[in-house]
Order: C-alpha cells, then sequence, then structure tokens
C-alpha cells in the first residue's frame, strides 16, 4: 500500500517545484504601451490645460481687441512677411558665418590656453586677457564700439561696411565663451592621454591635433550647440547698426503703419530656425550622458 502510494506524492513534490522554477512571464505588451503613454498624455493634457488657462485670461481682458489688432492683424503679417522674410535671410547668413569663425577663433584661444612651458606663457597670457575682455563687455555695446567706430575712422585697406564689423563683433564675443567650453573639453581629457603621446614623441601640437581635440570636440558638442542657438538670436543685435535684417524690416513696417504685427513675424521666423536647432541640441546631450553611463567611449 505505502509503495502504492509513493508515485503520487513524488508527482506532487515534482509540480511544486517545477511550478516554483517556472519563470515570471513578462509583462503584457498593452501594460507597457499604457506605462509609456500615460506620462506624455499627462504633459500634453498640464500644457494645454495651463496655456489655455492664459489665452482665456488674455483674451477675455477688456483691451484685447485693440492689442490684437495692434500686434495681431493677419492683413499685417501678410503685408510685411516678404520684406522680414528677405531681412531674416541675412540673418541666417550672418549666423552661418558668425558660427564658422567663432568655432576656429576660440579654438585657437582654448589651444593657446592649454598650452604648457614657459615658452607660451604670452599666448596663455593673451588668451586669458582676450576673455576676460571680451566676457565682460556687453555684445550690444561692442556692436556699437565696432559698428560705428570703425568706420568712422576711415582708415585705409580697412572696411567700413557696417555688417563686416557687425558680424567681427559677434565673433570677438562669442569666441570668448566658445573658448572657454573648448578648454573645459580639453582640460576633461584623462592626463595619461597626453602622458601617452608624449611617450610617443608627439609634441603638444601633434599631441593636441591626434589625441586630445578628438575626444574634447565630442565631449563638448552639445554645449557648443548651445551657444549656437544663442548665436542665432543674437545675431538680430546687428539691427542697431542700420542693416535691414528681419527686425529691421518689421521695424520699418511698424514706423510707416504704427502697426506692430510684423515683429511678431520677425519672431516666428526666429522661433522656426531656433526650436528645433534647440531640439537636436537636447537630443545630442540626452545620447552623450547615455554614452556616459553606459562607458562607451
Amino acid at each position: 500500500m505505502s509503495s502504492g502510494a509513493s508515485p503520487p506524492e513524488q508527482d506532487t513534490t515534482a509540480s511544486h517545484r517545477e511550478g516554483r522554477e517556472r519563470p515570471s512571464r513578462p509583462a503584457p505588451a498593452r501594460g507597457r504601451r499604457s506605462s509609456r503613454t500615460t506620462p506624455i498624455v499627462i504633459s500634453v493634457a498640464s500644457v494645454v490645460v495651463v496655456f489655455g488657462a492664459v489665452g482665456y485670461a488674455i483674451t477675455r481682458a477688456e483691451q484685447w481687441p485693440r492689442i490684437k489688432r495692434q500686434f495681431f492683424n493677419w492683413d499685417a503679417m501678410v503685408a510685411s512677411f516678404p520684406d522680414v522674410l528677405r531681412g531674416f535671410w541675412i540673418n541666417i547668413q550672418v549666423w552661418v558665418i558668425a558660427l564658422v569663425a567663432i568655432g576656429l577663433w576660440a579654438l585657437v584661444l582654448a589651444i593657446f590656453r592649454t598650452f604648457t612651458g614657459p615658452w607660451f606663457a604670452p599666448l596663455r597670457v593673451f588668451a586669458v586677457v582676450y576673455i576676460d575682455l571680451f566676457r565682460g563687455m556687453p555684445a550690444l555695446l561692442l556692436v556699437l564700439l565696432l559698428g560705428f567706430g570703425v568706420p568712422a575712422l576711415n582708415l585705409p585697406g580697412v572696411p567700413s561696411s557696417a555688417l563686416f564689423w557687425g558680424v567681427v563683433a559677434v565673433t570677438l564675443s562669442y569666441a570668448a565663451y566658445a573658448a572657454e567650453v573648448y578648454r573645459a573639453g580639453i582640460e576633461a581629457v584623462h592626463d595619461g592621454q597626453r602622458a601617452a603621446a608624449k611617450a610617443l614623441g608627439l609634441t603638444q601640437l601633434q599631441a593636441l591635433r591626434y589625441a586630445i581635440l578628438p575626444q574634447a570636440l565630442r565631449n563638448v558638442l552639445p554645449a557648443l550647440l548651445n551657444l549656437a542657438v544663442a548665436l542665432q538670436k543674437d545675431v538680430a543685435l546687428l539691427s542697431v547698426l542700420g542693416i535691414r535684417d528681419a527686425v529691421r524690416e518689421a521695424q520699418i513696417y511698424t514706423a510707416r503703419t504704427f502697426n506692430y504685427s510684423s515683429l511678431i513675424v520677425a519672431a516666428a521666423l526666429f522661433m522656426l530656425a531656433t526650436v528645433p536647432l534647440a531640439r537636436f541640441t537636447d537630443y545630442l546631450t540626452k545620447r552623450d550622458r547615455q554614452r556616459r553611463l553606459q562607458g562607451t567611449p
């Protein structure tokens, strides 16, 4: 009898052991999708509610009809759009030229500041003085000084274009900030890289070119793109020199019609250019952070 009862008990024990060893089932795909979409839905709903409440409060104001005619007149926007767009093309051209000049000049300044040895002391001092000077001076003031001051000197062989000196002013100002970004990236590279390059017989310039700069530039790319976003907006400072960019064209239309809707058109064009670049910068920053967390080179 006892021998006949043992197989069922063994089967029961085996089934319990299999139940304990059976791996847990993954969460249903529907649950995973809901966990991802719920925060997005809440975020979108929050933004809609907040901006909807602000919009409702503004449109219910007593002076809203007057503000709407002065700032959001559709006919005025359409009429001013061609001139503002033509001026905005000048802004884009200035931005691209200044961006390239800033990237190169700032890199030279950063290299000067990171050189070691007594023979490079004058270059280090020059870089420190330059960065302190131009970071401490407001960009608008520098644009006014160079844009109006240098052409007034009538120096032989020196360009007298306000646009040229406006670009120079923006380049000098932003290069001081970009140089510090470059320097931070260079100094973030481990000292072992320099020691290895020195052991291989490379000079300081060769070590920078082949070992240090490739790593430093990759590390500071998100920060440099943030400066590029800020530069895209600050090129509008050149309008104070009389350059007919988007802001200046909008001001001309406003002075002629006493309507400010053209300024809204200029603002929309600047946002159309800066918002995608800002989102791309955030994407690169997030990817760089993930790369660092994963420890990939």
